[in-house]
């Protein structure tokens, strides 16, 4: 600073002045950016748990439904052995007693019509809710993989804060923009 009032700027003084302007700018693009991205991590993370959750229920109920077919198909064999056996006792019977055989093979046959179509509708809805789960888990590897790169892009802006390498913040875009077009996939899929 010269005696008479005048100040004189050093070229290092503009340098550092407007460094520190850009650096604050900077970093008020670069924390804007991290709290976006923070906004859409949670609610990627939200929908991927979501969608898990999901098709575990329907994976359960696949399960489930596998087991109620599993007991019906045990139950036809057990009507259709004593069919069988009544047929053998029909064969073997007196003749006064073969009506009640024949009726008898008759109720255990239109039994096992029933029991078997009950049995084939289980299996059904099983193969549908595994289908249902199947379906969902998709979405769901998308969404795991957007939140990935989500999360990529925070560190990459992070550590532009701290380096102030541009190139950075480029590659925190470009994860960041990955992970959107993943994310959006996933919730339109």
């Amino acid at each position: 600073m010269s005696e008479d009032g005048f100040h004189i700027h050093g070229h290092d003084e503009h340098v550092l002045e407007h460094e520190s302007h850009d650096g604050n700018k900077m970093s008020q693009y670069i924390a804007i950016f991290t709290a976006i991205l923070s906004t859409v991590g949670a609610i990627i993370s939200y929908q991927g748990g979501a969608t898990q959750n999901e098709a575990m229920l329907y994976k359960n109920e696949a399960v489930l439904k596998k087991a109620q077919a599993s007991d019906q198909w045990n139950f036809y064999q057990a009507k259709a052995q004593k069919g069988h056996l009544m047929e053998l006792a029909q064969e073997l019977a007196p003749k006064e007693k073969k009506d009640y055989y024949r009726e008898q093979v008759e109720k255990y046959n239109a039994d096992k019509k029933k029991i078997q179509a009950e049995a084939v509708a289980l299996d059904e809805a099983s193969k549908q809710a595994d289908e249902k789960s199947e379906q969902l888990m998709h979405p769901h590897h998308k969404l795991a993989l957007a939140m990935t790169l989500t999360q990529i892009a925070i560190s990459l802006a992070s550590i532009t804060a701290l380096t102030r390498q541009r190139w950075l913040f480029v590659a925190a875009a470009i994860a960041a923009a990955g992970g959107g077009v993943l994310g959006i996939s996933a919730l339109m899929s």
